[in-house]
Order: C-alpha cells, then sequence, then structure tokens
C-alpha cells in the first residue's frame, strides 16, 4: 500500500511535470531541443549535463529535476528549494560562434526567460546583472552557465509556486507570491524553451554578434541594472560605486564611476548591489 504522505502526486497544488508531454510538445525535426529528461532529484541538473557534455552528449539535451539537492550559484551559492515549486533545469549547447562571444549565452538565456515568464504569468520581471531575474528588487530566479570545451551548459531555478515561509531569503520571491496570472509548470518551462529556442537560433545565425541579432538591446531593455548608480563587491574586498550605463558588446557591464569608465566581466564580480 501507498503512503499517500510520500506520494509524489500528494501535493496537488505542486503536480509533477511530464517527460513525455514535454518531449511530444518541443522535440521535433530540425529543432533546437533534442530530448528532455524528467528526474525526481539529483544533485545538480549543471553538473550531470556538464558530465553529459564531457561524454559526448548533443547539443539540445535538457535535464529537469523535480528536486535539486546540490543546487548551485553563481560563486556557488547555494539554490535550494521545495520538491516541485519551482523549475529547475539546465540545457546543453554546443555553439558554432567563436567562443569570445559565449559570454553572451547566460544574458541570452535571462532575455528569453524573462520574455516568457513576463507574457504568461503577466508580471513585471527584469534582469540583474549579470544572472539573476527579479520583480520589483527581489529575486525570481538565477541562470548558471559553465563551459565545457566547445560546449555550455546554463541552468535556471525558477520559483513558481514557494509561499513566503518557504523563500530560502528575505530578498527572493516566486510567482505565487507576487500573485501572477500563470503559476502552472508546465506552460512555463514550454514558453522559455521555446523562447530560448528563437534566441539561439537568431544569435548563432548571427555568428554571436550580439548587436547583429538585436540580443544587446533587448538585454539592455531588461535590464533593471543599467541606469542605476549601484555598488560593485570585486575580489579582495574591493568595492567599486558608480552608475551602470550600459552592456558592451561582449556582455560586460559599463559602469562610470568618478568620472572614469569600468568594464567589467561576470567573472570580475562578487555582487551587484544598489549604492546605498
Amino acid at each position: 500500500m501507498v503512503d499517500v504522505a510520500d506520494s509524489r502526486y500528494s501535493d496537488l497544488d505542486r503536480p509533477p511535470l511530464s517527460q513525455g508531454a514535454l518531449n511530444r510538445a518541443l522535440v521535433r525535426p530540425g529543432g533546437l531541443w533534442t530530448g528532455i529528461t524528467v528526474v525526481d532529484s539529483t544533485g545538480s541538473t549543471n553538473a550531470d549535463l556538464t558530465q553529459a557534455a564531457r561524454g559526448g552528449a548533443e547539443q539540445g539535451a535538457v535535464l529537469v529535476a523535480e528536486t535539486q539537492l546540490a543546487g548551485r550559484g553563481r560563486l556557488g551559492r547555494v539554490w535550494n528549494a521545495p520538491a516541485r515549486s519551482g523549475l529547475t533545469f539546465s540545457v546543453l549547447l554546443r555553439p558554432r560562434v567563436p567562443q569570445v562571444r559565449h559570454g553572451w549565452l547566460p544574458l541570452l538565456f535571462g532575455v528569453a526567460a524573462a520574455s516568457a515568464v513576463r507574457r504568461l504569468a503577466e508580471v513585471d520581471v527584469r534582469l540583474k546583472w549579470p544572472n539573476d531575474l527579479l520583480i520589483g528588487e527581489r529575486k525570481l530566479a538565477g541562470v548558471l552557465a559553465e563551459r565545457i570545451d566547445d560546449a555550455v551548459v546554463i541552468g535556471m531555478g525558477l520559483n513558481v509556486s514557494l509561499q513566503p515561509a518557504e523563500l530560502p531569503v528575505e530578498t527572493a520571491t516566486s510567482l505565487a507570491v507576487e500573485e501572477a496570472a500563470c503559476v502552472d509548470r508546465d506552460p512555463l518551462i514550454r514558453a522559455v524553451l521555446r523562447e530560448l529556442e528563437s534566441h539561439y537560433r537568431d544569435w548563432t545565425e548571427a555568428d554571436g554578434d550580439a548587436d547583429a541579432c538585436g540580443l544587446r538591446a533587448a538585454y539592455q531593455a531588461s535590464c533593471a541594472t543599467i541606469g542605476r548608480r549601484i555598488r560593485v563587491e570585486l575580489p579582495g574586498e574591493r568595492v567599486l560605486e558608480g552608475v551602470a550605463t550600459g552592456v558592451d558588446p561582449n556582455g560586460h557591464l559599463q559602469v562610470e564611476a568618478d568620472g572614469q569608465g569600468h568594464t567589467l566581466s561576470a567573472g570580475d564580480v562578487v555582487h551587484v548591489r544598489p549604492a546605498p
């Protein structure tokens, strides 16, 4: 006899995703997505796909975890959520564009995800450089990209049905908390993956040129960081305060501080926050 309390169907507000339904909806001849795998739990979808990439897995693999036990954000920060309360997934890409332009991929992912969630959930999702999705000043999702030889694995953790008491930190939020129009994970992940496929196709056809495909303009239009006075924490406890003026053709943040221009890559910074 199955203990209903332990059943994966016991929380009817958080139904499981269907691997079969997602594959039928998203995998098609000539399309980007080649296979979508849904697992009950894993340590890290990024780590699993990174291992698969080293083993020669093809572009377009998607791994979704209903529970992630060792989720990581940028710089090893922890990302946890109750089972089936969010979307935790990673994608494997093998872009045939100059490697110097691969830094645009997490920003491209953010643009695609924000656009899809904005449309379905009817909430004003903005981007925080380099890798967060925000509603107001609160974090809705994080994006993490890792390069493995010629491949890039990009993962996202998006808070969907978390209630206030379940949020990991006070500065986080969820679609449920924001009373979004859609808190159903199935249409959300379909929309994000379709939007990602469209942006990725345009970017690769432009040989990774973010200006030619409109990606830089789209990112800057959605970025909450640009135009604000920010405090950038750098390695070695150094701090830079100034105004974020834009993102350069390589996806680096441009900051004007004390009359001087600074260009920062994601690897240069520990935190980016509004200046006090």
